[in-house]
């Protein structure tokens, strides 16, 4: 049965939790929408190095768990006598870095989705390749892949989960430290799996608006 007096007894721990899955994701939202961007633009450049450099990020990450991801960050740094990473900082750059390497893909998809001739012509009238990506390609490639960027973000959200294997003081971290002291083994989950929705089904509501409204302005 479901025991609010959980909810009500640690629940500056849920909002706590809560507050540090909201700020890692939109940190790793933001980061691995800016980092995606930028190993498409390399997984399609004329610079063999860039381009080899892209294929192997996006090959490599996209075919390992997140939570080797993690623990790279989690784990690696001593091992090389640098200082070590806490939780909450390991989980939200393992969850940056893996979710870039989908987001590549998809924003490359949308590139090349974009006729060749308006490279072209923007080429002609002057514009760098850099300018040309700036101005005309990426802003339209945007467009189109709205629905796959949009479901990457809301899989940041619910990988944030992540962070509990690494003490990332997030709501499974909590859900987890509340249910060894109270030796209540599904209520503390469930509340989380309701905070979760609090988050997962606004950004879905607002990815739905949002496509809509793109698919209007056509």
């Amino acid at each position: 049965m479901l025991d609010f007096h959980i909810l009500t007894k640690y629940f500056d721990w849920y909002m706590e939790g809560l507050g540090n899955v909201a700020l890692a994701c939109l940190l790793a939202i933001a980061g691995s929408f800016v980092l995606g961007t930028v190993i498409a633009v390399f997984r399609i450049s004329s610079i063999r190095l860039l381009n080899v450099v892209g294929v192997t990020y996006v090959e490599v990450i996209r075919n390992i768990p997140l939570l080797l991801v993690v623990y790279g960050f989690y784990l690696l740094p001593p091992v090389f006598g640098l200082s070590a990473v806490d939780g909450f900082k390991s989980g939200t750059l393992g969850l940056t870095v893996y979710t870039a390497a989908f987001i590549a893909e998809a924003v490359r998809a949308g590139i090349i989705s974009v006729p060749k001739g308006q490279s072209e012509a923007a080429r002609a009238s002057g514009l760098t390749y850099l300018q040309t990506m700036r101005h005309i390609i990426l802003p339209q490639a945007f467009r189109i892949v709205v629905p796959p960027i949009g479901n990457q973000f809301l899989n940041i959200v619910k990988n944030s989960a992540i962070l509990g294997v690494v003490a990332g003081f997030d709501l499974m971290y909590y859900a987890d430290k509340i249910s060894s002291k109270t030796y209540i083994t599904f209520t503390p989950y469930l509340f989380v799996g309701m905070f979760y929705l609090v988050l997962t089904v606004p950004i879905s509501i607002g990815l739905k608006l949002l496509e809509r409204r793109l698919s209007q302005s056509n």
